[in-house]
């Protein structure tokens, strides 16, 4: 049994992003891991848009909450779409505010006094990518070259987060309510089987 954290970032709650990870979190639950859930558009976010960078920033209750249930969870489950070939920016602030040093990391003496060096405080845990997009995901991977997965993964892995698996789906548009039913059945046993 696993603790999981959803991460919903997609900031329409009626999307296919969001009904695929309904789709995942009633999988990771009918295997019996423990599930919580952080809605990225719910979360008091706005007034870092143009913070000053400091080191620890003053978080509010609810972002507070949410360091505690990284702290907890064994695997953390990012849900959101393509846009720009990359995460929508509100989550890329959810991971610049998150994911701060002392909490995910930790600066240590650069060596020789030029290269850096950190502990990394999140070992131990693993990751998952869940992507809507429009365009389709060869596409994506190939031409385009994946830079969603390579930022997060990146990101994840400087923190300390070894595994980072990638499920993307895509083109949503053109696809059939058939094909989206498929799709929903896939995440469905993707969290079964975390």
């Amino acid at each position: 049994m696993k603790r999981i954290l959803v991460i919903k970032g997609h900031p329409k709650e009626n999307s296919f992003c969001n009904a695929l990870a309904d789709r995942y979190i009633k999988g990771a639950r009918a295997a019996r891991n423990k599930v919580e859930v952080v809605n990225v558009k719910d979360l008091s976010l706005e007034k870092f848009i143009k913070f000053e960078h400091k080191k620890n920033p003053d978080l509010p209750l609810d972002l507070i909450k949410v360091k505690k249930l990284i702290t907890w969870a064994d695997h953390l489950v990012f849900v959101y779409p393509i846009w720009w070939a990359t995460p929508p920016a509100m989550m890329k602030l959810f991971i610049e505010i998150i994911f701060t040093s002392g909490f995910a990391f930790r600066y240590k003496d650069p060596v020789a006094g030029m290269i850096p060096s950190w502990d990394k405080l999140l070992v131990g845990k693993s990751a998952r990518l869940i992507s809507t997009m429009d365009s389709s995901s060869i596409y994506y991977k190939w031409v385009l070259r994946d830079p969603s997965f390579k930022m997060m993964k990146a990101n994840l892995n400087f923190c300390g987060i070894g595994s980072v698996k990638r499920n993307y789906f895509g083109s949503v548009k053109l696809s059939s309510d058939e094909r989206k039913g498929k799709w929903l059945e896939k995440v469905y046993r993707v969290g079964m089987k975390e």
